[in-house]
């Protein structure tokens, strides 16, 4: 048995038909008109089928005969995580939770890094940027700026999983252009509705996912962006007087991140191209990817974590850039001091207004 097509009004999605009187397509609810050509035509495109393909080839290497020898594996009782660093590090705490940390062994059991960003700026450095992170904010706890503390800074390489395709787009719009006009007894309104479609290609090289279950996406995403172009061939020696966290979220588990970033991407490209409409909503976007590869890199990032009141607070800094992400916690007995401070000052600056006109 044949299925009745049903057609869909393009503005409020309610059935339409057609209008004896116009010989137009004409809504019940809205009383927008269609030519039946360009109805056809709006529906066809609706209902072709695209589906996105987004597969990849993932990267990484093998370490090569006795080149991993040197490397030591320190894993934390408290979150599980385990870092890496050459034989003459001393790690005593873990860099995700400040917990102390012990050494298992020698490593192995992951692939070797295709990449690596070498650290542009010392501990020093990062200490530097981390005060001068802190100051003006008189609301910060103290323990937050004790000298001391600020020593526990870390450098640490953050395993990172590069991704370079070619996405072949196909998106498509629904758009509005609105008129105004009015005369002696009314005032008008039109709208005219628009399918508008983009197909193009876009690509996309070094798009970085985080490739520690123990790393906050959200903080790494918030140090970006890392210049590619220091990147170096890895060498074991970039990590002498660092640790390397040793990835939990390889490459295949990474895709999905990889390309929810290149959709939004694209889809934010393509959309920037819609232009001279009052509204643009999106309706379907589908991505082909070509030539999709991955590549193993580690990052370099100092970080901070501590506690207060049984909270945890992580900072982290760009080890190549000097950019700085972490949220800060309130001391709420400052905050009383300073509001009751601010307050006081008020009152006072009160006071004196009004002895000054009384004198007056």
């Amino acid at each position: 048995m044949a299925a009745l097509q049903e057609f869909k009004c393009p503005n409020c999605d309610g059935g339409i038909e057609f209008s004896s009187g116009e010989q137009k397509m004409k809504c019940p609810y809205c009383d927008s008109e269609f030519e039946i050509e360009s109805l056809m035509a709006y529906q066809a495109e609706l209902d072709k089928q695209y589906e996105d393909d987004m597969t990849w080839d993932t990267g990484g290497n093998e370490w090569q005969a006795g080149e991993a020898d040197g490397l030591r594996v320190y894993c934390c009782n408290s979150c599980g995580g385990e870092v890496v660093a050459d034989e003459t590090t001393g790690a005593t705490e873990c860099p995700f939770c400040g917990n102390p940390v012990i050494m298992t062994g020698q490593f192995a059991g992951s692939l070797r890094p295709d990449l690596v960003i070498p650290f542009q700026m010392d501990k020093k450095a990062a200490m530097t940027i981390l005060l001068n992170h802190y100051k003006g904010k008189v609301l910060l706890p103290k323990v937050f700026k004790d000298e001391n503390h600020v020593k526990e800074v870390k450098g640490i390489y953050v395993p990172v999983w590069l991704f370079d395709a070619d996405a072949d787009a196909h998106v498509q719009y629904k758009t509005t252009r609105i008129r105004h006009w009015s005369d002696s007894n009314y005032r008008y309104t039109e709208t005219n509705h628009y399918m508008v479609t983009r197909a193009g290609d876009i690509g996309f090289q070094h798009v970085p996912v985080d490739g520690s279950s123990k790393m906050d996406d959200t903080l790494m995403e918030s140090i970006e962006p890392f210049d590619i172009h220091g990147a170096v061939d890895f060498r074991t020696a970039y990590l002498s007087g660092y640790l390397a966290d040793k990835y939990d979220v390889d490459a295949a588990a990474s895709i999905g991140r990889a390309n929810e970033r290149i959709k939004r991407s694209t889809e934010e490209a393509f959309a920037a191209t819609v232009t001279g409409y009052n509204t643009v909503v999106p309706v379907s976007s589908n991505i082909k990817l070509n030539n999709s590869k991955a590549k193993y890199a580690l990052f370099p990032v100092w970080m901070l974590n501590t506690q207060w009141k049984g909270k945890k607070f992580t900072f982290a800094i760009n080890g190549q850039t000097g950019k700085i992400a972490g949220d800060l916690p309130m001391d709420m007995g400052a905050f009383w001091r300073w509001l009751l401070g601010v307050s006081g000052a008020v009152s006072a600056a009160v006071f004196a207004i009004s002895y000054l006109s009384w004198l007056v």
